[in-house]
């Protein structure tokens, strides 16, 4: 049974085919990305430290395509405007989400979307504001690829990551967010009303 969707992405650039930590990719496709390390799928027990982390997107930096942006205080407002926009527009219910520099984190709950067609809405209408607003030139990608969905199958499960997605801007020094399209989770399960 599937109560909701943790859904994350990332900023372009930010986690790469064969970043330290692992990734969800089988395969590198641009060889200058390639030369930066070997591909390991999944993430890895043992996590780089944040100096070897640094290193590698330093490296990472001059085999992009396209300048390597995160997210601003002003983006981080527009994209919570996008994510509010289609939250109303498809009646999506929010549990959580945190929009840092680099990355998104969102739990949605169970819908009739897929949890990857729900992270396309999103990204598809927070790139098109960032683009109006003169945030990104038109010609370079927001977003660093289709993002993860993670399934959410009991009450314990989405309060353990309704916590992890709030102390996501603890983490890195930035107040707790609230975002007016987050609903209080209230114990939710599908079929019982």
């Amino acid at each position: 049974m599937v109560i909701a969707h943790h859904l994350m992405w990332t900023a372009y650039g930010f986690w790469l085919p064969n970043d330290p930590r692992g990734s969800m990719s089988r395969e590198v496709a641009a060889e200058k990305i390639a030369d930066l390390g070997p591909l390991h799928y999944g993430r890895k027990a043992r996590q780089p430290s944040s100096s070897e982390l640094s290193e590698f997107r330093l490296q990472a930096q001059s085999a992009l395509k396209y300048e390597l942006l995160s997210f601003a205080a002003d983006d981080i407002q527009l994209l919570a405007c996008g994510f509010a926009d289609v939250i109303k527009q498809k009646a999506y219910t929010c549990y959580a989400c945190a929009i840092m520099p680099d990355h998104v984190h969102l739990l949605i709950r169970k819908h009739r979307d897929k949890g990857e067609a729900i992270i396309e809405r999103f990204q598809l209408a927070t790139r098109e504001l960032l683009i109006d607003a003169g945030r990104r030139p038109t010609d370079h990608p927001v977003w660093g690829g289709p993002g993860w969905n993670v399934f959410q199958s009991t009450p314990q499960q989405v309060e353990n990551t309704i916590r992890y997605i709030l102390n996501n801007p603890v983490r890195i020094g930035r107040p707790m967010q609230h975002w007016p399209f987050v609903t209080l989770y209230d114990g939710w399960l599908p079929g019982i009303r």
